[in-house]
């Protein structure tokens, strides 16, 4: 059959394709979604006349050849919608296509016509011609249209022509002159870790046990048991290069490191590598492969801080100096955030005339990585770098491995952050970590779960990080930390914590969210086991979230009333609708009953939805039954800040 398709600007008008959804920015980016998870389109598709109109989706992986088809449905006032379903990680390719469905649209005439009792035999007869026009569909297919072409001929009953098995076999059978094909739209689909990981970020060097003694990869898979027994699924780690010699830091940031001092991870390359090399107080390359495969026995994975930035002492500045921008007096120019200044990083120059080799070695950096088993990367920053790099980068290392990951570190201005998440990156940092008050958090998320936001950014919500103690940690009190990682853990489908906080790590430099003896320019030997932990919180929390996929998504997010503005209350729902789960969580210490609204929730796949009429609490196993529309609990944050409630219909 001819189904050679127009694109719609040279269609003569015939069909207009519009209002596509999901598309990010008209289909300038891709949109996201999980791999095995149906994708639903949705087009407005008309045109003139009153023909029928028949459409499709069509789609391919960019690695296959062929397209695969789908027909779409017409719902309502010119609205059809389909799905598809990518069967395997990596970037997809997807379009509508239209046509007029000519057998159908006869049909449709001819049934109306024989209702006046006048003799229609011509009109029949053109029917009947279509019929010998067909091409050649499916087998079966050919078999009714030709069954019915005879009856018609030895009968010259018309009805032989309006038999619903005929329409359906005309309808695949059929010359297409009017194919029309909208434009080709763009998606990424990523394996489930992309939407869902409890993360723990963790500085190898401070995983010893002497103090002051550097920690090695052995130290590192020594740790994991404890971070594994907490439920964690992702272990961040911050650079494992060798850290340059000239300008260190010492404690604190301060200038001019003295003797022992280990200085900062992100100012790296020395004598011993850069950053395809790790530092050898760690261990080798094979101790670093050894602590990768430790941790996929344990169920986690690796994730590397990926920096672009160089210390003086990196073996590109001599081997590329090319790459790097000079002060008149020929002295580097070191990196600078005013109103601070690095001495001991510098960055390479983006707009170099030997750029080119400077995006192709940092690619090759990553792929090294991903050939020791690293899936997913943490990039430092990378609002600083060109845009357009990123998008190249991530591409071209997903071409090589779908399943690699990245992370955008970087709190920003909001459309840059955006901006880089519509360019590729998996995941995002966001403003989370500050939105403390009920109202900035319904807002904050609701911005994030609409639209188009849901379609390509996806936030992963860490409570701290090594750059960041928020000022609501530093009073060190308990229920505060964990009714921060209860919104994070159950608000995201991905969230994370810099180690310390399960130990309730709170001092600050005075005046600013930063951690007193940072481990950015030392390291830490700590007792993880220290009175006053909240590890047996985090476990609980992490279990809870594997054992229910509404807490592994984030989109499908709905906010309900409480009667206390200390508390903030929310339901989710699982992609597949198996799954609904209600949460109370308390945003201020005092202990208080809170009224929860949940009458109008309805359950249940498909179309089968029913309300509400019980919940169940995920930590002590007590059932509640609903009344008057909803339900009164205790909360006593001193205990646990969080409520966390199975609905039941």
């Amino acid at each position: 059959m001819n189904k050679t398709a127009r694109p719609v600007e040279s269609a003569h008008g015939t069909f207009h394709i519009t209002d596509v959804y999901p598309s990010v920015d008209g289909g300038r980016f891709p949109v996201k979604r999980i791999v095995g998870e149906p994708v639903e389109v949705w087009a407005d598709i008309y045109r003139d006349g009153h023909d029928v109109i028949a459409a499709a989706l069509v789609w391919r992986h960019e690695g296959d050849g062929e397209w695969q088809h789908a027909p779409m449905t017409l719902h309502s006032d010119d609205r059809w919608g389909g799905a598809f379903v990518p069967d395997r990680p990596g970037r997809y390719t997807y379009a509508i296509e239209a046509w007029t469905d000519q057998f159908a649209s006869w049909r449709h005439r001819f049934a109306q016509q024989q209702r006046d009792g006048s003799d229609h035999t011509l009109d029949a007869l053109e029917g009947a011609g279509m019929l010998t026009q067909a091409q050649a569909g499916s087998p079966g297919a050919a078999a009714v249209i030709i069954r019915q072409c005879e009856i018609y001929l030895q009968t010259g009953e018309a009805g032989a022509l309006l038999a619903p098995e005929l329409q359906d076999a005309m309808a695949g059978s059929q010359f297409r002159p009017d194919l029309t094909r909208s434009q080709l739209f763009p998606l990424i689909a990523d394996r489930p870790r992309a939407r869902a990981g409890a993360w723990y970020q963790m500085f190898p060097r401070s995983q010893g046990k002497v103090p002051g003694a550097h920690g090695t990869f052995g130290d590192c898979i020594a740790r994991l048991p404890d971070i594994a027994a907490m439920g964690f699924d992702v272990v961040l780690l911050a650079p494992i290069h060798p850290i340059g010699r000239q300008h260190r830091k010492r404690r604190n940031n301060a200038a001019i490191a003295q003797g022992g001092d280990p200085g900062s991870p992100y100012a790296i390359g020395a004598a011993e590598g850069g950053h395809d090399a790790v530092h050898p107080e760690l261990g080798t390359l094979a101790d670093f492969r050894a602590f990768v495969a430790a941790c996929r026995t344990h169920g986690l994975e690796v994730a590397l801080d990926f920096a672009v930035q160089c210390s003086p002492d990196h073996p590109w500045l001599t081997q590329h100096p090319q790459w790097f921008k000079r002060r008149p007096d020929g002295s580097m120019r070191t990196a600078e955030h005013p109103p601070q200044r690095w001495d001991d990083v510098v960055n390479p120059d983006f707009g170099c005339e030997d750029a080119g080799a400077l995006w192709h070695a940092l690619r090759d950096v990553v792929l090294f990585w991903v050939e020791q088993g690293v899936k997913i990367f943490r990039v430092d920053n990378p609002h600083t770098k060109p845009l357009p790099f990123w998008e190249w980068l991530i591409r071209e290392v997903q071409q090589h491995d779908p399943e690699v990951l990245f992370l955008a570190e970087g709190f920003v201005r909001p459309k840059l952050m955006k901006g880089l998440a519509k360019l590729g990156f998996t995941q995002s940092y966001s403003y989370f970590t500050w939105r403390t008050q009920r109202c900035e958090l319904e807002q904050y998320l609701g911005e994030l779960t609409g639209y188009p936001e849901r379609d390509f950014f996806r936030p992963n919500f860490f409570v701290n990080t090594p750059d960041i103690l928020p000022f609501h940690l530093q009073s060190g009190e308990s229920w505060m930390f964990k009714s921060r990682l209860a919104l994070a853990a159950t608000l995201s489908g991905n969230y994370g914590i810099y180690s310390g906080f399960e130990l309730l790590e709170h001092t600050p430099i005075p005046g600013r969210e930063e951690y007193l003896n940072s481990e950015k320019y030392a390291i830490r030997v700590r007792d993880w086991d220290q009175a006053g932990n909240i590890k047996p919180y985090i476990a609980a929390l992490n279990r809870i979230r594997r054992s229910h996929l509404a807490l592994q998504q984030f989109a499908n997010l709905r906010f309900i009333n409480t009667d206390d503005g200390g508390v903030i209350g929310f339901v989710k729902e699982a992609v597949d609708q198996s799954n609904v789960i209600a949460a109370a969580i308390a945003l201020s210490p005092e202990a208080r009953d809170v009224w929860l609204t949940l009458g109008d929730i309805a359950i249940g796949r498909g179309e089968v939805r029913r309300p509400v009429t019980a919940v169940e609490d995920l930590v002590t196993g007590e059932r509640h039954p609903l009344e008057w529309g909803g339900i009164r609990l205790h909360i006593d944050p001193a205990r646990d800040p969080a409520l966390l409630l199975r609905c039941i219909a």
